[in-house]
């Protein structure tokens, strides 16, 4: 049986109704959540499609906007941000194990903005700190462990030195 689909609106010519299907499958897989197209290709592989195929599958996602990596990237780093409350660092070394471009994970980046990404860091340190209070009569060592969890969850050490201030007590 070899007749010939075609999808309405896009240049992808289907062989059989089984591969019409896996694009319908992509779509709502693209569509339930924000994917990268490292992802799409993993989930394409998983349906025994590789190559040329798949990336035509690919530029039909991207050009219908199921696929979109900038998108994904800010919105994966505000919801880390807002929701974990991680630090820049961490979210760019996560953005990175996607594969997404310099370009994805600048804007990703930028998307959080500077203020309140102080403010949560300030508000971490403190409660850090005070939770320490209770457990650690030692200031240096509550110090240290109030540094190491703010590097932890991915805040730049200048940062963390500077808002540090304002909450530490002077040796």
């Amino acid at each position: 049986m070899s007749c010939e689909w075609t999808c309405e609106g896009c240049a992808i010519k289907f062989k059989n109704n089984m591969q019409k299907s896996i694009l319908q499958k992509i779509t709502r897989f693209c569509a339930y959540q924000e994917r990268t197209q490292q992802e799409v290709r993993e989930k394409l592989r998983s349906f025994k499609i590789f190559g040329e195929e798949a990336e035509e599958i690919i530029s039909y996602l991207v050009t219908e906007n199921f696929i979109n990596e900038e998108r994904l990237a800010i919105s994966f780093a505000g919801g880390k941000f807002r929701t974990k409350q991680w630090g820049k660092q961490k979210i760019e070394y996560a953005l990175r194990q996607k594969h997404l471009s310099e370009h994805c994970i600048r804007k990703g980046l930028e998307a959080i903005e500077q203020t309140e990404y102080e403010q949560t860091l300030t508000e971490l340190l403190r409660k850090k700190y005070e939770l320490l209070t209770q457990e650690e009569p030692n200031l240096f060592l509550r110090k240290q462990k109030t540094f190491r969890y703010a590097l932890q969850k991915g805040y730049e050490l200048d940062l963390i030195q500077k808002l540090g201030k304002g909450i530490f007590p002077r040796d």
